[in-house]
């Protein structure tokens, strides 16, 4: 039995894109301006960044792929699941091991852990009103 879906509201949509932009946009900035901190450390903070949005949109469309019966091996729904994990446990070793004071590293997390909940709910989002769009725009951008 497939769950019933219902198109998203405008306004959902628009926390979940200002989610995704201020957790991404003030994890960025912080880098940017932590100038105690060295280039390699702001490198390893933005590709976790980076991993981690992956991983959460990728575990997210593995979630729901299984859910509308569309095939997806244990192994990759696996894997979505340790990437996740992952960027979340370096992220926590980082933060725990920094020499930040707490509320730069409260920051960090709290910044990090809005940017993955925004890019589920976008990717969310993005495929249920693509399951809305009217068929007379899908048959002109064909």
């Amino acid at each position: 039995m497939k769950p019933t879906l219902s198109r998203p509201t405008s306004a959902f949509v628009g926390a979940s894109w200002a989610a995704l932009l201020i957790g991404a946009v003030v994890y960025l900035m912080g880098l940017w301006n932590a100038n105690a901190m060295q280039l390699n450390e702001k490198g390893y903070y933005f590709t976790l960044l980076m991993f981690g949005l992956f991983a959460a949109v990728s575990l997210q469309k593995s979630v729901r792929d299984r859910l509308e019966g569309i095939p997806v091996t244990s192994m990759y729904f696996s894997l979505c699941w340790v990437a996740l994990i992952m960027a979340l446990s370096l992220l926590t070793v980082g933060l725990w091991n920094a020499t930040l004071n707490s509320s730069e590293k409260g920051f960090y997390a709290m910044s990090f852990l809005l940017s993955l909940f925004g890019a589920v709910a976008v990717q969310k989002n993005v495929r249920d009103l693509a399951l809305f769009k009217d068929p007379v725009d899908t048959a002109a951008e064909a």
